[in-house]
């Protein structure tokens, strides 16, 4: 009954959150304030999010809450390839969002600063083949024993070969986790070169006033660090219920609650940390 209660609870406080968060994005359009690269990221972000939740958490509170389990293969299939999607999609939005931030805020004799100018260009046409990449990663497999996952029940091959599956899905998420940590690094590098040299010409004052780009690059690097840290907890659990038979039923509900943190925390994240996030310069 807690499980019920906190999946319940997170995904209808995620949905609000994300749905929010994009309607403050859809009125600045139309009040014509300028659109940053960066925000256009953010609206991808929002959009997987709220995919993650509607795929994972909103069967799984309908199932909880009496509905029917979707008996349909189909409808089974699309749920689990909508899910991931979303997940793959996040974490490419948040890779990218990294990478653009880093070079926007390299220093103008760096080797990215050619980049600065090109970068916002690229941003559309990365985000399209994020979503297009993740579609054709993900193929059907076979099956041949049935899981409950309480709102869906599903089938598939042994133990061994699903985690070989699981492996070979999860290798664009590793790359994009690779550029991520060298992203959050090199952002963490960048600010420390800039703090020293703000302290070297404002002497002794104890309290220097930070620029707007510290500010977002700390929100996108919290942003990051959030993720990988749900990711990889999501991705353990997974595994588990992929090998393990005898703890699969106790560990289905912690895996669509872990599965749904990220989604449901990152837009009061990024709510709190609106102005740092909204004065990113275009680059």
């Amino acid at each position: 009954m807690l499980m019920d209660m906190i999946i319940s609870t997170q995904t209808v406080a995620g949905i609000l959150g994300n749905f929010s968060l994009l309607c403050g994005y859809i009125v600045l359009h139309f009040i014509g304030s300028r659109i940053r690269s960066t925000d256009l990221i953010l609206k991808h972000l929002i959009v997987a999010n709220s995919l993650v939740l509607l795929c994972k958490g909103v069967p799984q509170t309908m199932a909880v809450s009496g509905w029917k389990q979707i008996h349909s293969d189909f409808g089974c299939k699309l749920l689990f390839f909508l899910h991931r999607v979303g997940t793959g999609v996040s974490i490419g939005s948040i890779c990218l969002l990294s990478v653009f931030q880093v070079i926007t805020i390299s220093p103008h004799n760096s080797r990215w600063a050619a980049l600065k100018i090109t970068a916002p260009k690229c941003v559309v046409l990365s985000l399209f083949l994020c979503w297009i990449l993740q579609m054709l990663a993900i193929s059907d497999k076979n099956i041949t024993k049935k899981i409950d996952f309480g709102y869906c029940s599903a089938v598939h091959h042994d133990g061994t070969r699903e985690a070989l599956c699981a492996v070979l899905l999860l290798f664009p998420d590793v790359l994009y986790l690779g550029l991520m940590l060298w992203a959050g690094s090199s952002m963490v590098l960048i600010l420390y070169r800039h703090k020293q040299q703000v302290q070297h010409i404002q002497g002794t004052d104890p309290f220097p006033r930070s620029f707007p780009e510290s500010r977002a690059s700390k929100t996108i690097f919290l942003l990051g660090s959030t993720f990988v840290y749900f990711y990889t907890l999501f991705s353990i659990f997974q595994l588990v219920v992929a090998l393990f038979d005898h703890l699969r039923c106790s560990l289905v509900n912690k895996t669509v609650i872990i599965a749904a943190c990220f989604p449901t925390v990152s837009p009061f994240l990024l709510t709190s940390r609106d102005s740092s996030v909204h004065r990113i310069p275009p680059g």
